[in-house]
């Protein structure tokens, strides 16, 4: 102990700082689920479009083969409309399994305890503590029921999607789209 004091009845008095992360830092606290993960994979996709481009390339060029086979034999060709309904199906359910999949890996931990403050986040689990600084982040975006950020790489490897349905007090949503807006852009 320091100089003539001892541990028992003294009071540590907090710092500024702590007062301050206090005061400011909102906690979110959810169970992931996979429709979590789908919003963040629809936003990514909104941001990079390279994943739209292509599956709308993709799709055109399938509705394009499809109608030549179509229109080249007179009649709807059997195994060339299974292979298109086969194709849109895959376009349409490839971020849902994607979801799937990202639920299976997150979401065996249980509880999530995400704690935003200007230092950074911290999600803390039962089996993991996860810290990262600003400086990951490209930046966030809102949507009706989550709030997503973007990992700065170019590939937007990270999501982070905290769902609002995990601040329980009204002035917490307030506080974290402040927090976010000081800290990061709205992209």
């Amino acid at each position: 102990m320091a100089e003539g004091h001892s541990a028992e009845g003294v009071h540590n008095t907090p710092s500024v700082d702590d007062v301050v992360d206090e005061q400011t830092a909102v906690q979110v606290v959810y169970k992931p689920r996979s429709d979590d993960t789908l919003v963040g994979l629809r936003v990514r996709g909104r941001i990079k479009r390279t994943g739209l481009l292509l599956r709308g390339v993709f799709l055109t060029l399938w509705v394009g083969q499809w109608l030549f086979a179509t229109v080249g034999r007179g009649k709807v060709d059997l195994v060339s409309t299974v292979l298109f309904l086969f194709v849109v199906l895959t376009v349409w359910g490839y971020p849902r399994l994607q979801a799937a999949s990202v639920q299976r890996l997150v979401g065996w931990q249980g509880e999530y305890r995400a704690i935003v403050s200007p230092a950074g986040v911290t999600c803390h689990t039962d089996h993991s503590t996860l810290v990262l600084k600003w400086s990951v982040f490209q930046g966030y975006r809102e949507t009706a029921g989550h709030f997503v950020l973007l990992s700065r790489d170019p590939n937007i490897m990270y999501l982070g999607v905290l769902p609002k349905r995990g601040v329980h007090e009204a002035e917490s949503l307030d506080r974290l789209r402040a927090i976010l807006n000081q800290h990061t852009t709205r992209v």
